[in-house]
């Protein structure tokens, strides 16, 4: 149910797409499966240092006002609080800021790229991206900014102990891999539920209903989100398959033909079918309740909404430019139906979401700016 929840299935989960009613994995006791290492960028602690420092770094963007930490705010589960993230130059980008949280462990790594898998790959947009700019890097500028890092005498030491090997280690290439090598660190394992399995504290009642709502058939929120990590698109080291689905959760129909606002028109921006249209990735719901406002646009504000969204089988939106009745998405995933939930129903279902709130990794110093 939550969030972009939808049928299973490679495609855009639409009313043809298949899925799965097996229960929802959960995490070991002992904690979460081993991830999947970068065989082209192994990691050291040496890099994961240098990588924490250029996160928090605006001196790597092309005016220099901007770093990753600006749209991906450790308060808020690395994401900004905004409906639609903001670049350096002041463009709005046209997607809501995702979390990093567990990053190492999503098979895909955008709203609705299927190929985009590596985050080495993927740090070349917001790095070097002009349509939207986001961090503003470009040929007219790339000189400068990597001046701007060799200036400084740390960042000298930093990278020589990341980089030993390199004669000149200041480069974009180890900007990108230290960088990458801190947002696999970036792992969230302490939420209340995770020490509610592993048996170290309890969850009040409403925390229970709202649990078992939550992985059962009358919500069927854990189609979409009952991985380990809350989510449907995960990788780790052993696994046999890697999935992809991507959902249409009937958030917009425009045209009455399932149509939704360009250029936020999910797989379909990728791949042209006219199935893959609205469809998009399910997060992960882990730190959920800091992470407002939701859907890949920011257009649901809390999770009440989110949860009346899903209940009502889709969005209905009477004016304006984006009116249309998402219910009647002809490319939404089969799942995503009405629902009948009671008031406290709802209030269950928010409780439960609430105990996906790591509180350490939200604070853990070893994640924070450096500078």
């Amino acid at each position: 149910m939550l969030i972009a929840c939808g049928s299973g299935g490679s495609g855009g989960g639409g009313p043809s797409a298949t899925h799965s009613h097996t229960p929802p994995s959960i995490p070991a006791q002992n904690g979460f499966p081993a991830t999947v290492n970068s065989a082209s960028n192994p990691a050291t602690e040496d890099k994961f240092v240098l990588g924490r420092a250029l996160f928090y770094e605006p001196k790597l963007s092309g005016n220099g006002t901007q770093s990753c930490a600006s749209c991906h705010q450790q308060d808020k589960a690395f994401t900004d609080g905004r409906p639609l993230a903001i670049g350096s130059t002041g463009e709005t980008h046209p997607r809501n800021a995702q979390g990093l949280a567990n990053v190492v462990y999503h098979a895909t790594l955008t709203w609705a790229n299927p190929v985009m898998t590596e985050l080495e790959r993927q740090m070349e947009v917001p790095m070097f991206g002009e349509n939207p700019v986001e961090m503003g890097i470009n040929d007219s500028n790339k000189v400068e900014v990597l001046n701007r890092i060799r200036q400084d005498t740390q960042y000298a030491i930093l990278f020589k102990k990341a980089f030993p090997q390199d004669v000149d280690a200041i480069s974009f290439v180890n900007i990108i891999a230290a960088i990458s090598t801190f947002e696999r660190g970036l792992i969230s394992s302490d939420s209340r539920y995770d020490q509610y399995l592993r048996k170290k504290t309890t969850l009040n009642d409403s925390e229970l209903r709202g649990m078992n709502l939550f992985m059962g058939e009358k919500a069927e929120c854990f189609h979409c989100h009952g991985s380990f990590n809350f989510n449907d698109q995960v990788r780790y080291a052993g696994l046999s398959q890697i999935d992809t689905p991507f959902h249409n959760t009937g958030l917009y129909n425009i045209d009455g033909k399932g149509g939704f606002p360009f250029p936020n028109r999910g797989l379909f921006e990728f791949t042209s079918k006219v199935q893959d249209m609205g469809a998009f990735r399910a997060p992960s719901l882990r730190n959920v309740a800091v992470t407002a406002p939701y859907m890949h646009d920011g257009s649901i504000k809390t999770l009440a909404e989110v949860i009346d969204f899903y209940a009502a089988g889709g969005r209905v939106i009477s004016s304006g430019i984006y009116s249309g009745d998402g219910r009647q998405n002809p490319y939404k995933s089969d799942l995503v139906n009405r629902i009948s939930l009671s008031e406290q129903d709802k209030i269950d279902l928010i409780n439960f979401l609430g105990t996906l709130t790591d509180q350490k990794f939200l604070s853990n110093p070893r994640f924070a700016n450096p500078h």
